[in-house]
């Protein structure tokens, strides 16, 4: 994840520098928390591949309270619960209360269309740091990938009963060939709807997301997307706006900031290269984790093709820090030792060789990643790499 606000504002003398384990160290992770599989709608780029059903052999209450108390013992202090839906659990506030109680912050990831006038209060007791609301376009392009009509205002109107009651809450939005020229527009509902928060999610091909990677955001427009980012950002630092936006599940998106830096801030450009080094690009396996709703761990939460052991077992800090997985310990690798152009590229220790799921997705789990979207030239291999574009028909 890269906390683009946070460096900026650093860089622009308002804020300290984000803090950044050494690159591939062991730690206790941010952890995101599947509780449930089942979701009310059924997403096209779904990594979990919910549905509205009941799924077997999920945590019950009195295990879920025990991950928690686990996670808490292992130095865990960062918990997102996630789905699914994690509205439709019954247990959700529960867990929640037990989690604040034990000091985590703890943030709810969700469509936002369960939040409503009877849910409301329930949700604003829970005292959540954070919660985030995804919004995948305007309201067509939403709901024909949420595939539910209406869920676009639904959702939306969520977002203002939390902002009613001062919940800090955040746009989450996957970037599609759909929903990029819409990226302005979205950018405006965070003024409308007084959202201070925006992530951007790169696409990643796992689950229903997998099977959706032509509606990816082709290299072009990822570039452009991640440039209006950037120039929003600044613009809101210099206007004393107090916004934070934030992107994942492409790494590549720190050289590009690094680049737009030497553009239009060359003067804290090196600074920046600095602290992008100290961040280390790609944390998957090390600060970042994912239990799923049976209790399996995964290196994050696009990685559910290969559990690293299961939290019914054994306990998590055996799990991630005493007794790690082989595939835990490669991940850790700094910088990993990848293939094709990620492996001669100039800013792997940066970048760390991006996310490894596409290329997993592409046949070879250390290959270069697909989703790059630099040049050759950019990465410093010379020549020019072509920037792809959408194939006919698609």
């Amino acid at each position: 994840m890269l906390r683009i606000s946070q460096y900026l504002r650093h860089l622009a003398g308002q804020a300290p520098a984000p803090r950044a384990a050494r690159p591939g160290s062991t730690r206790p992770p941010v952890v995101i928390w599947n509780l449930l599989r089942r979701c009310n709608l059924t997403c096209k780029h779904c990594y979990a591949t919910s549905a509205d059903s009941v799924f077997r052999d999920e945590l019950d209450t009195a295990e879920a309270l025990r991950v928690i108390d686990d996670l808490h013992a292992a130095g865990v202090r960062v918990l997102i619960l996630s789905g699914g839906e994690p509205m439709l659990r019954d247990d959700l506030f529960e867990l929640s209360d037990h989690a604040r109680r034990l000091g985590f912050f703890v943030a709810l990831s969700t469509n936002g269309t369960l939040i409503n006038e009877d849910t409301i209060e329930r949700v604003a007791a829970a005292h959540y740091d954070y919660v985030g609301i995804s919004i995948d376009g305007l309201e067509q392009t939403h709901d024909e990938f949420r595939q539910l009509e209406g869920s676009f205002r639904t959702s939306m109107k969520a977002i203002r009963l939390c902002r009613q009651r001062g919940i800090r809450v955040g746009l989450r939005t996957t970037l599609t060939r759909h929903n990029f020229e819409q990226l302005p527009q979205l950018l405006g509902l965070m003024w409308q709807y007084d959202v201070n928060k925006f992530y951007l999610s790169h696409l990643n091909y796992s689950g229903r997301g997998r099977r959706s990677r032509k509606h990816d955001a082709y290299q072009r427009m990822s570039r452009d997307a991640m440039w209006q980012i950037f120039d929003q950002a600044w613009r809101d630092i210099r206007e004393g706006r107090d916004t934070d936006f934030v992107s994942g599940n492409n790494d590549a998106d720190g050289v590009l900031l690094l680049q737009w830096a030497r553009q239009v801030i060359p003067a804290r450009a090196e600074q920046l290269e600095a602290l992008l080094r100290a961040w280390g690009g790609n944390a998957s396996g090390a600060g970042i984790a994912n239990i799923d709703n049976t209790g399996e761990v995964h290196p994050d939460t696009y990685w559910w093709q290969h559990s690293v052991g299961n939290v019914r077992q054994r306990s998590f800090r055996d799990i991630w820090l005493d007794r790690p997985d082989p595939l835990l310990k490669q991940l850790r690798q700094h910088p990993r030792a990848v293939g094709g152009r990620c492996g001669s590229c100039q800013w792997r220790a940066l970048c760390n060789g991006n996310t490894r799921t596409r290329a997993w997705a592409d046949g070879d789990l250390w290959a270069e990643d697909p989703g790059c979207y630099l040049s050759d030239q950019e990465i410093g291999l010379g020549g020019e790499r072509r920037i792809t574009t959408a194939p006919a028909g698609v």
